[in-house]
């Protein structure tokens, strides 16, 4: 068994060669903790395996990960196997904490797919591996539960071809399943292997295939050769020449097909039973890419805006990536970091184009779930964690102040549910504040807000579950005591047509004529596209020197909306129109012009509401699929299709947010607790026309 001193002895523990930086993601409930505590267990980063189901997982730290038994935040940690350093990511599982996946997979090289073998593709699957694909992060697939009733090997690898249009191809096949599950059949070597239980699956026996395998072990080694074959030219002509391929040949086929996402890996096991792990981390060094396999990142100048490309090398300038912001009650405020380029060192200073400030780096930190090690340098390819700096927040780049670059910043999903809050007493009220933005530091999609008709302060997060783990948070970890509202679903306006509007401000204030007037022309944007701002008139009009207020004018009108204080998206806006006065024109009448000009012409532009839609999976007993669709139908959702899988019907739906709130109660009453359901958000809808009248008479 590998253990942490393995690449610490051969010289200063960094080989970029040898580093794997990989990420665990999956469908809630797939095992993804579990199976990351047993390859921290099997390469020696713990002499214990931590339990989901006894709130002991060393990756589940938070107090409600513990108590749910359900991932929250991504955790990362650094263990090695076989003489490769890898740094892990653990990621969540449920839909209101995706943008802790879609971080992730912005800076690893690597992921491991975890698919139940009963559950299949699920919706959440689905969407970690279009995130996936949206970074082009090679990829394999670990079909786990393979002991559990109803686990079907071959069925979950034909639905990642058809759902999810993946180039899967089994590299093991299961050597029994359910109950009489009891390993896993290699086909690169062609051998069988079994798990002792005495010793937790850390001693494994190598054997000849079952003769009732045989056939079926063949057939899938002959599909494997073919694959593999079918993306090297090389390995083609020695396959037809040959009929087959050597181990090490084919070994080094599979991997330059992974690493060039031609091809998805599949292995399996059960990472409860302990069977299985060892060969997924001897996967993870084969097959998946080093730092210095993936392309060269790039970025841009932050002046001149020229392409960049920094590779993966120590003699390059500095440039890292902060990919999230952890506030850990010990060190304090926790950057981390993945290094793309150069060497992140201790006492160093580092340059942040967005602020253009230079930052001093404190303390640098090798991460394993809550516990920290200091180091002195992370190196290019390396991942870990500055403790203390100020200036920093998610999606800034760190690089050499006379090299600068800036790296694409990391897009996250908007808000769906919204939540009132307000603190029990007043001493609460300024430690509630400092709680709410230390948590939207750390968390992108959570958004805080106040109602200009109430005073109250709004919160807006991905979900129900979402904003109940943030209050929870507030109460645990900063001590604050709140009310809370009943969840709100956070609404969009949009406009149907184009329009266009002028507006002249001018009026005296303290004693002073302020004076702007402003054009704007607004068109609607591709669904899902976001605004755009653009300036089509000449300094003439409006001086440059104008010109950053009138757009923060049109964002103050994007942001309130013109129908319920609800964000406006999907317009572009155009700047048509424009006057100044070079002695009375300033900053707060451009301002005021030009917020004013938008929200005139959104209101001649047919606006509608806009409300989110999510995709709903629901697993039911036949005998109850009158009674669910019934309901489905009652709650404006549009059926897309009913299969059968094991003897229960799967539905799939689109439904409004709106009316799912409490949906869980009403399944398990319709279905006398025997159904469940999945869901996640897909898109925004116009709302109803008599719907949208009732919520603007609220």
């Amino acid at each position: 068994m590998a253990k942490d001193t393995n690449i610490e002895a051969a010289g200063r523990g960094h080989a970029l060669a040898a580093i794997r930086n990989i990420g665990i993601v999956a469908h809630i409930d797939a095992g993804k903790t579990t199976t990351t505590e047993r390859m921290l267990f099997y390469t020696g980063k713990v002499h214990k395996m931590g339990e989901v189901y006894e709130g002991t997982a060393v990756m589940d730290w938070m107090a409600q990960e513990q108590e749910r038994g359900i991932t929250i935040t991504s955790a990362a940690t650094t263990c090695f196997w076989k003489d490769r350093q890898i740094n892990i990511i653990d990621t969540p599982g449920h839909v209101d904490f995706t943008a802790e996946v879609e971080r992730s997979l912005r800076v690893l090289d690597g992921a491991v797919g975890v698919f139940c073998a009963v559950g299949g593709v699920q919706p959440q699957s689905e969407t970690v591996w279009r995130q996936a694909n949206k970074y082009k992060v090679p990829r394999m697939a670990f079909i786990n539960k393979m002991d559990r009733t109803g686990a079907q090997f071959m069925r979950v690898v034909r639905e990642m071809r058809e759902k999810l249009h993946a180039p899967a191809v089994p590299v093991q096949l299961p050597w029994g399943s359910e109950e009489h599950f009891k390993g896993v059949v290699d086909l690169v070597r062609m051998k069988g292997l079994t798990f002792d239980e005495g010793t937790l699956g850390s001693k494994v026996t190598v054997q000849e295939i079952p003769p009732e395998l045989a056939a079926e072990a063949q057939a899938a080694r002959e599909a494997l050769l073919e694959a593999v074959a079918e993306t090297d030219e090389a390995l083609l002509n020695a396959y037809l020449d040959e009929g087959d391929l050597g181990e090490a040949e084919l070994m080094g086929g599979i991997r330059r097909a992974t690493v060039t996402n031609r091809m998805v890996p599949v292995l399996c096991g059960t990472s409860l039973r302990n069977k299985g792990i060892q060969q997924l981390l001897d996967a993870v060094a084969e097959y998946l890419p080093s730092p210095l396999e993936v392309p060269p990142v790039t970025g841009r100048h932050p002046k001149t805006d020229e392409e960049l490309v920094r590779e993966t090398s120590d003699a390059e300038p500095l440039c890292a990536l902060a990919f999230k912001v952890a506030t850990d009650p010990f060190v304090g405020r926790l950057i981390f970091m993945r290094v793309y380029s150069g060497e992140l060192k201790k006492g160093a200073n580092v340059w942040n184009p967005r602020t253009q400030k230079r930052e001093r780096v404190m303390r640098l930190i090798r991460l394993h779930a809550n516990q920290r090690e200091e180091v002195d340098t992370l190196y290019a390819g390396e991942i870990g964690a500055i403790a203390g700096i100020k200036g920093v927040v998610t999606g800034d780049t760190l690089c050499a102040e006379q090299k600068p670059i800036a790296l694409e910043r990391i897009v996250f999903p908007e808000p769906v549910v919204s939540m009132a809050i307000e603190p029990k007493t007043q001493a609460d009220k300024e430690k509630m504040n400092a709680a709410l933005a230390d948590l939207a530091e750390e968390d992108p999609t959570f958004r805080t807000a106040k109602d200009p008709e109430t005073g109250q302060t709004i919160i807006q997060g991905m979900g129900e579950l979402h904003l109940d783990i943030l209050r929870d948070r507030m109460l645990r970890e900063f001590k604050v005591k709140a009310n809370a509202g009943r969840p709100m679903v956070a609404y969009r306006e949009t406009i149907r047509e184009a329009a266009r509007a002028d507006f002249t401000f001018d009026r005296e204030l303290g004693g002073k004529r302020h004076f702007a007037m402003v054009g704007i022309a607004l068109e609607k944007n591709e669904r899902g596209n976001g605004n755009s701002v653009d300036f089509q008139i000449s300094s003439d009009l409006i001086p440059h020197d104008f010109r950053s207020v009138v757009e923060e004018g049109i964002h103050d009108g994007l942001s309130t909306g013109v129908l319920g204080n609800f964000p406006l998206v999907d317009v572009r806006v155009s700047v048509v129109n424009g006057q100044w006065h070079p002695v009375d024109s300033s900053e707060i009448a451009f301002r005021s012009a030009a917020s004013m000009s938008l929200r005139e012409a959104a209101r001649s532009a047919r606006p509608v509401l806009l409300e989110p839609i999510m995709a709903l999976e629901i697993v039911t007993p036949e005998e109850h699929l009158g009674d669910v669709l019934g309901d489905l139908n009652m709650r404006r959702g549009q059926v897309k299709d009913v299969a059968q899988r094991d003897g229960t019907r799967v539905i799939e739906a689109s439904v409004p947010l709106a009316e799912l709130f409490g949906y869980a109660t009403t399944l398990r009453s319709l279905t006398r607790g025997r159904a469940g359901y999945t869901m996640e958000p897909t898109r925004f809808d116009v709302v109803p026309d008599t719907l949208g009248q009732e919520l603007m008479n609220r």
